[in-house]
């Protein structure tokens, strides 16, 4: 299996973690929403992140669900979500990802920490844990965390942490950080890649300063898949116009606490899982919810259409 590096690019997809309707992974869905990602044109696959309900997994559901993916992907980079509480708990699970045949790890800050100084020293342990040679992913997501790791913090762990390959940009405002990372780097700093989150709200703006891809779960990855192509290709208006088509519902679906029911609906609506089922607790849409998806949903059609 390949592993993420500071070159890489495009968009890796955060998977949804399909449950069947009493709670039970559902691992056929597993299979069929892998395949849905990959056929939409997805570089890569996240898997266990926070929109895949990861802290709602055993130990033992989270290997399985690393092992499935791996195996239905193959030759495809899938990068593990491994964040936890305490740092033994992320070197076991890293340790099982790696083996499994991972291509990197992605680790969030844990809310306890509160100053510049312990965020830093706090990426150089887990670097130590997770052992020398595994690329890992710095997840940078203060609205979800309530950490913010501010551009000089970044900038240290960068230098002091050869680990870190990747920045999973989430910050929000946060268009300047990427500018600043990117100005870092043309000033002599180590280059690192930047793909980015927050369901894709931002990414044309994202992929304009400097970022190379997405990775983040929208519904729609064909979306996302197109924007990061016309970019690298020079055709940002192409690019605006794509991503202005489904910003209705990209907009819809981060709605806090009501946007992964969102994502699991539609997925299923598109026949990527069996059930749009939430493990508990969790619960899906109501019906007007679900009408003003349908709403939304046919004008994007019908914008795509004329798009051609």
């Amino acid at each position: 299996m390949p592993l993420i590096d500071q070159t890489t690019r495009g968009v890796f997809v955060i998977a949804v973690t399909p449950f069947d309707d009493a709670g039970a992974l559902d691992l056929d869905s597993l299979d069929r929403v892998t395949d849905f990602y990959l056929g939409a044109g997805a570089d890569g696959l996240t898997i266990l992140g926070m929109m895949g309900e990861a802290p709602k997994l055993t130990q033992a559901e989270s290997r399985t669900v690393i092992e499935r993916v791996i195996a239905r992907a193959p030759g495809v980079p899938v990068v593990v979500g491994v964040s936890a509480p305490g740092l033994a708990a992320i070197g076991e699970l890293s340790a099982a990802a790696m083996d499994l045949g991972a291509a990197g790890v992605m680790v969030a800050p844990p809310g306890s920490l509160n100053t510049n100084e312990a965020i830093a020293a706090y990426y150089g342990q887990v670097a130590q844990v997770i052992g020398a040679g595994v690329p890992l992913v710095v997840q940078d997501y203060p609205l979800a965390t309530g950490v913010t790791i501010s551009n000089a913090t970044l900038n240290r762990i960068v230098a002091e942490v050869p680990q870190v390959v990747m920045l999973k940009h989430e910050d929000w405002p946060g268009l300047a950080k990427i500018s600043a990372l990117r100005a870092a780097e043309a000033a002599g700093q180590r280059r690192i890649s930047v793909l980015c989150g927050n369901g894709g709200l931002f990414l044309p703006e994202e992929v304009a300063r400097g970022a190379d891809g997405a990775m983040t779960g929208f519904a729609f990855p064909e979306m996302m898949v197109g924007v990061v192509a016309a970019a690298a290709a020079g055709e940002m208006d192409r690019a605006r116009d794509l991503f202005d088509v489904y910003l209705p519902l990209v907009r819809y679906e981060q709605q806090p606490g009501a946007g992964l029911a969102v994502r699991k609906h539609v997925l299923w609506k598109r026949g990527a899982i069996a059930s749009p089922a939430l493990r508990r607790p969790g619960a899906g849409v109501d019906a007007a919810t679900e009408a003003e998806i349908a709403a939304l949903w046919k004008r994007q059609d019908r914008r795509l259409a004329a798009l051609g």
